[in-house]
C-alpha cells in the first residue's frame, strides 16, 4: 500500500495537485473521494475535470447520483455522489458497474457504501480541512 499527501492553501494549489495526481496515476481512472460535508470533494472533482478539459459545468450530483461530463475530446467523465444510496444494489440499479468498467474517469463522492465493490486499482482520496482553511489530501493505493 502506498500513500501520498498534499496540502492546498487555495484553488490554484488544487489545480496543480489535480494535475499532478492525474499525471502520477495516469493508468488509474477511478477515484473515491472521502471527506466530511464541505471538505472539498466537489471542488477537487472540479479541478480534476478542469485538467481533463471538461467542457460542461461541474456540479455535485447529489440528487441525480451521477453526472456525465464531456471533455473537449468527446470523452465521458462520470461524477458520482453516493451519499443518498442505501446499498450497493442501488448503485447497480443505476448502472454503476457499467460506469466503473467503462474505462472512463469516475470520481465518486461519499463512496463508503460501494467501496468494498470498487475495482482493485481505484485511488482512495481522503480530504480534510485544517484551522487555517488549508485542504489536506491523502491518496492511498493498494499497490
Amino acid at each position: 500500500m502506498s500513500t501520498i499527501k498534499f496540502i492546498a492553501k487555495d484553488l490554484n494549489d488544487l489545480n496543480h495537485i489535480a494535475k499532478e495526481i492525474l499525471n502520477v496515476y495516469c493508468y488509474n481512472k477511478i477515484f473515491a473521494l472521502n471527506g466530511n460535508m464541505g471538505a472539498g470533494k466537489t471542488t477537487l472533482t472540479k479541478a480534476f475535470c478542469e485538467q481533463l478539459k471538461v467542457v460542461d459545468t461541474v456540479n455535485s450530483p447529489t440528487f441525480a447520483i451521477v453526472n456525465e461530463y464531456i471533455t473537449e475530446f468527446g470523452e465521458s467523465v462520470y461524477h458520482f455522489d453516493c451519499y443518498r444510496l442505501k446499498s450497493f444494489k442501488e448503485f447497480l440499479d443505476i448502472g454503476g458497474e457499467d460506469y466503473l468498467y467503462s474505462n472512463n474517469y469516475c470520481f465518486i463522492e461519499w463512496p463508503q457504501i460501494i467501496e468494498d465493490n470498487l475495482p482493485e486499482n481505484y485511488i482512495k482520496i481522503d480530504i480534510t480541512t485544517d484551522e487555517q482553511n488549508s485542504t489536506r489530501i491523502i491518496l492511498t493505493t493498494k499497490k
